[in-house]
């Protein structure tokens, strides 16, 4: 118990994960099986739509990199209720037999050690039982960690994290690997609060060829510019008389609500907007 507890959620800046893991493990180290019971029901064993915001807004560092993952063991209501009480069930068994097994049986008399003996059998098979289920949890939990680390080697994950694009193929400007480098190219081209996107395009071509429009459902540049709602674009006549697109970022929002489904042109944003 106390092993799925200290390992089946975890958040915050990615090179605290480590420590806080470890911090959680001596923390555990410790506490009561009616203290570990209370905590498994309370974010491991839930029912369904439990959802909690491990990352929120105010409190997550925004200069760093930040990750949160979470496993959970999903039930209906009445399964749940079930489960807690047949755990609930073994925390009192343990404490009756830790602390009045004397007080029950007569063990200076050979009915009273038969007693307790037959007593004690029928506890063990009720522990086995529980400890079964419970070893089952973990085992879940387990091959559900496996999954997700194989997923962390994949092209699939290399994309959600460098570029933003979930598995599904949705992905949200703000966070995007295409509105990141912009604001690169801005850093190193701007004139003035301004950034001639000819000029981005072509530092971006040979310092990130890998992020093109294409990869996000548009078909050209000022296309990322105006769907990413990220920039301002205007457009300038050039000394040689050509007109010119620039552009500037906005001041940075939060991620929530811009996730966008890729499909060239007439995306639409699938909640919300940015």
């Amino acid at each position: 118990m106390k092993t799925l507890l200290a390992h089946h959620e975890l958040a915050g800046p990615v090179d605290t994960l480590e420590a806080q893991r470890a911090s959680r493990v001596d923390k555990l180290a410790d506490k009561s099986l009616g203290t570990l019971v209370k905590a498994l029901f309370e974010s491991y064993a839930v029912v369904d739509d439990c959802e909690r915001d491990l990352l929120p807004e105010g409190k997550t560092p925004t200069d760093r990199v930040a990750m949160a993952f979470s496993q959970r063991m999903v039930m209906a209501p009445e399964r749940l209720a079930q489960a807690r009480a047949a755990v609930e069930d073994l925390v009192a068994m343990r404490n009756q037999l830790v602390h009045h097994l004397i007080d029950r049986f007569d063990l200076w008399s050979d009915d009273g050690c038969a007693a307790a003996a037959r007593h004690l059998e029928a506890c063990y098979e009720r522990i086995d039982q529980h400890f079964g289920e419970l070893a089952g949890w973990a085992r879940s939990m387990d091959e559900a960690r496996a999954l997700m680390a194989s997923f962390t080697q994949s092209d699939a994950f290399r994309e959600l994290v460098v570029n933003g694009i979930a598995p599904d193929g949705s992905f949200e400007w703000p966070v995007s690997g295409i509105v990141g480098v912009l604001r690169k190219a801005e850093q190193h081209l701007s004139e003035g609060g301004w950034t001639r996107l000819d000029r981005a395009r072509e530092w971006m071509a040979s310092t990130h060829p890998e992020q093109t429009p294409q990869k996000y459902g548009c078909r050209a540049w000022p296309q990322v510019l105006s769907e990413s709602r990220q920039f301002d674009l205007e457009y300038r006549v050039g000394e040689d008389g050509r007109k010119l697109a620039w552009y500037r970022a906005r001041a940075l929002r939060s991620v929530r609500g811009a996730r966008t489904e890729r499909g060239g042109r007439g995306d639409k944003v699938a909640k919300g907007q940015p």
